[in-house]
């Protein structure tokens, strides 16, 4: 849910002035811009099957199984499987997930962070719940942008999420920029993302210290 909605006569200027805040940050630069340009100029949001499909490619690519089924039904990720028929970019987060989450939770229900918007059996979900809220927010902002790097890498609309996901809220503070390029490091030094910001296909390692 986006917490200030961005008029779309205002995203380019607000755009230019995040992108401003970003001066002297190379790797946040690098990765701001591939997602501000991931929309083309003709407002085109590409084929969302298409785009399902590269989500599920992706997936096989890092070993991760899936299943072509509603996450309502179940769960998002049960321990095993991410389910598939959810928007490209929720498929792309789950992968996200699978790559950030200690080995030791990967059998958990949405990876013992709860429930997860798309799950079904939300109190099974919660009850596997493994991290305390702050470090599961914590881990779902460092999520939310391997996701979005993801979808920029793959051409997808990764901007829309990058919205959604309220990475501009506050787009005029300096502390917001700072917040970015910190989780971004974050990344990178853990060797999710390579010099230019562009994802990798690794998996967190037991215990490995995001």
């Amino acid at each position: 849910m986006i917490l200030t909605p961005i008029d779309t006569e205002d995203l380019p200027a607000v755009l230019d002035r995040f992108e401003q805040q970003l001066d002297g940050k190379p790797l946040a630069l690098a990765a701001f811009r591939r997602i501000a340009r991931s929309i083309p100029p003709d407002g085109s949001l590409g084929d969302p099957a298409a785009q399902r499909a590269q989500a599920v490619e992706l997936a096989a690519r890092l070993g991760i199984e899936t299943l072509d089924e509603d996450p309502a039904v179940a769960f998002s990720w049960d321990g095993r499987f991410i389910r598939t028929r959810s928007e490209p970019s929720v498929v792309i987060h789950e992968i996200a997930h699978w790559q950030l989450c200690t080995p030791e939770r990967r059998p958990l229900y949405d990876f013992g962070l709860g429930a997860g918007p798309e799950s079904g059996r939300v109190e099974e979900a919660d009850r596997v719940m493994a991290l305390s809220q702050e470090e599961g927010q914590d881990e779902e902002g460092l999520t939310s942008l391997l996701g979005i790097l993801w979808e920029a890498d793959l051409g997808q609309p990764a901007l829309l999420a990058f919205l959604e996901q309220n990475w501009l809220e506050g787009y005029d503070r300096p502390a917001t920029a700072s917040h970015f390029e910190r989780m971004l490091k974050r990344l990178h030094a853990g060797g999710f993302i390579d010099d230019e910001a562009h994802p990798l296909p690794a998996a967190r390692q037991s215990g490995q210290v995001l």
